[in-house]
C-alpha cells in the first residue's frame, strides 16, 4: 500500500481518498455505543494472498480498529461484537490465529462471519466492530 501512495505522490497525482472524501464516518458513537465502520485489510504487493500475505492484511485491518478505538479513547477490550467478511472462506483459519492475538488478556466479543463475493478495493476481508463505552 505504502509503495501505491509513493507512486501516486511520484506521478503527481492525489491519492483516491483525497480526490474523493469516502461516503462514511470511520466510527459513529450512539449513546455508550460505538459503531466502527468495516476496516478493510490489503494483501502487501508481492505477497502470497493466502499465506503470509491474508495474515499481513488481517494485521492491517485489526490495527485500523484499533487505532479508531484509541481516538474514541478505547481498546479491544471494549469491543462487544465484530461482524467478519471473507472473500475465501478457506481463510477462515488463518484469520482466527490473528485476530484472536488481538484480544490477549481480554474477553473474546461476540462474531459473526461471512463469504462475501467481492469486498471494497478487492480486499480479501473486512471487518466490522461495535464497542461499547461503558
Amino acid at each position: 500500500m505504502k509503495k501505491w501512495f509513493a507512486l501516486f505522490l511520484a506521478l503527481g497525482a492525489a491519492p483516491l481518498a483525497a480526490q474523493q472524501p469516502l461516503p462514511f464516518s470511520p466510527a459513529v458513537r450512539a449513546g455508550d455505543t460505538l459503531y466502527l465502520s468495516g476496516q478493510i485489510g490489503q494483501v502487501p504487493t508481492g505477497m502470497d494472498p493466502h499465506k503470509e500475505g491474508f495474515d499481513a492484511a488481517v494485521r492491517n485491518s485489526m490495527d485500523s480498529i484499533g487505532k479508531i478505538l484509541k481516538d474514541n479513547g478505547l481498546d479491544f477490550g471494549h469491543v462487544v461484537k465484530c461482524t467478519v467478511m471473507l472473500d475465501d472462506m478457506a481463510d477462515w483459519p488463518r484469520f482466527n490465529d490473528v485476530y484472536v492475538s488481538y484480544f490477549q488478556g481480554k474477553r473474546l466479543p461476540a462474531r459473526s462471519a461471512f463469504g462475501a463475493d467481492g469486498l471494497a478495493r478487492g480486499a480479501p476481508l473486512e471487518i466490522e466492530c461495535i464497542a461499547s463505552f461503558k
